[in-house]
């Protein structure tokens, strides 16, 4: 089975819980403004509900972090992130999954996000994926499920090569899973019982 992936990176990025007092909105020379954010805010809940609300200063306070790294992890950073869209464009495409899951319905509408200009340009540098990186980091919790099944269900039809079309494909991976869930669930049952009633000593023990 493929391990759950609960963030698109090892590590989280150091998102501020609450806006800051001094409200600042300066991303690089670009001013945030709430129609940007709210316009943003408004596609991460779209696809992840029980997101953070996103700010403007919070925003700047997360450039004002990557910016202050030294450019080659800033750069690893932001590129191990990325990289997953990979995986999410994959998803979309392949003929075998149902593309019209729910799951796969929210993906295909926070893809979109990518292929234009977001909440900051592209072209700015090292700033213009941050936007990017930021709505994959926070609605990732929404798709997370999706993505996991998926990069799963790719491995078992790599490895065990079922017959049919997607949707055969698919029934025979959830066969198998269910299987391997049934077994271990057996393994489990096994392990915390006995197999004879254990009975408490009665009479003591005599010392001779």
């Amino acid at each position: 089975m493929h391990s759950f992936t609960p963030r698109p990176a090892r590590d989280p990025l150091p998102w501020p819980e609450s806006p800051s007092q001094g409200r600042r909105r300066q991303v690089g020379d670009l001013t945030l403004t709430d129609e940007q954010v709210a316009s943003f805010d408004a596609l991460l809940h779209d696809v992840c509900p029980q997101a953070p609300k996103v700010q403007a200063d919070q925003v700047a306070h997360l450039a004002r972090w990557l910016m202050s790294l030294p450019p080659a992890a800033a750069q690893r950073i932001l590129g191990e992130r990325l990289s997953r869209l990979d995986d999410l464009r994959a998803l979309i495409d392949d003929p075998d999954w149902d593309r019209e899951s729910p799951g796969a319905c929210r993906l295909r509408g926070l893809l979109a996000y990518f292929d234009h200009e977001g909440l900051i340009p592209n072209h700015i540098p090292l700033l213009g994926r941050l936007d990017d990186v930021l709505l994959l980091e926070l609605a990732w919790p929404g798709i997370a499920s999706e993505v996991d099944d998926y990069l799963d269900f790719r491995d078992y039809r790599t490895s065990a090569q079922p017959d049919g079309d997607g949707p055969a494909r698919r029934s025979a991976w959830i066969r198998e899973r269910m299987a391997e869930l049934e077994l271990l669930h057996s393994q489990h049952r096994v392990g915390d019982s006995h197999y004879a009633p254990v009975e408490p000593a009665s009479g003591g023990f005599w010392v001779h």
